[in-house]
């Protein structure tokens, strides 16, 4: 089952035994995918642990922490016409990637592919399966599935061609909901984004992780991206929902002090989506407000 069309970007931040583990399992795979490991600046020896017992991963020791910014890093450095992300604390199923390369094949048009994520160890769907699988984006009928206005990084393959044309993952937005922005832009390109049951990511979610910092840089994202591409009133609708739901706790006046930092970046960079896509996409608003898997708690 060795497979060409596919490589894998992981990217990894101060867990070492971590990456290690997803590297392992990638190498596992049949499909056999070149693997680039980005090590997001860690100083717990992760570069050098992948490198001595995989010599054959690509690993790239960044000096700083970029974010999902390393994602670009590594994509920028296979040649597979198709790149699957995958975080230190997820895995592919085998056989899953083999199937989206045949989809992606088949339908030139679809830039992501988002796959069913189970959580271990109970092997339950994650509750945002529910919400992907019952997509209420119109779907063009070709589709090999339900269409998506957004996708989750560590669960997608991606058409390096369309990826890079969208100019890959902010550096603005670091890490956390930044996919979103990436999404509106491929869609706006003319771009599908599709969910498909078949293909499976096991996630298996880190202890070493800053709940808090990640709702933090969560709200900041969401309101950039509202202002970045909604139209005002829309915008206006999205800022005070969010004012009314989120905790009003320290974490979050951080997180909209944030994003009123980014202010003169955000006026200069404002791009409202074209009306097509926003009518088509305005459908996921009140899923949004009604989703158990996107809420701002730590």
């Amino acid at each position: 089952m060795i497979d060409a069309r596919v490589g894998v970007v992981v990217i990894t931040h101060q867990r070492r035994d971590e990456a290690v583990a997803a590297v392992a399992r990638l190498r596992a795979l049949p499909e056999r995918p070149p693997v680039v490991l980005v090590d997001n600046g860690s100083t717990d020896g992760t570069a050098a642990a992948v490198r001595d017992r995989f010599p054959d991963v690509d690993v790239v020791a960044l000096g700083e922490n970029l974010g999902a910014v390393g994602r670009n890093v590594g994509v920028d450095r296979l040649g597979t016409p198709y790149v699957a992300f995958c975080d230190d604390d997820t895995w592919w199923e085998p056989g899953s990637l083999r199937r989206a390369a045949d989809l992606l094949d088949g339908c030139p048009r679809i830039a992501v592919l988002n796959a069913r994520i189970v959580v271990e160890p109970s092997g339950a769907d994650d509750p945002i399966v529910a919400e992907l699988r019952d997509s209420p984006v119109s779907a063009p009928g070709w589709l090999p599935g339900p269409a998506l206005g957004s996708f989750l990084a560590g669960a997608a393959v991606v058409r390096r061609d369309a990826f890079r044309r969208a100019g890959g993952f902010s550096p603005w937005l670091w890490l956390g909901g930044e996919e979103e922005l990436l999404a509106t832009d491929l869609i706006s390109a003319g771009w599908e984004l599709c969910y498909r049951d078949d293909l499976v990511v096991h996630h298996r979610a880190s202890v070493l992780r800053d709940p808090d910092l990640r709702r933090r840089v969560g709200l900041r994202n969401t309101l950039w991206f509202t202002w970045l591409r909604r139209p005002l009133r829309q915008a206006l609708r999205r800022t005070a929902f969010l004012a009314r739901t989120v905790p009003h706790d320290r974490t979050s006046a951080l997180g909209s002090l944030d994003a009123l930092r980014g202010l003169p970046w955000l006026l200069a960079n404002r791009r409202p989506r074209p009306w097509t896509v926003e009518s088509r996409l305005s459908a996921l608003d009140a899923a949004q407000r009604a989703s158990r898997a996107r809420r701002y708690v730590s």
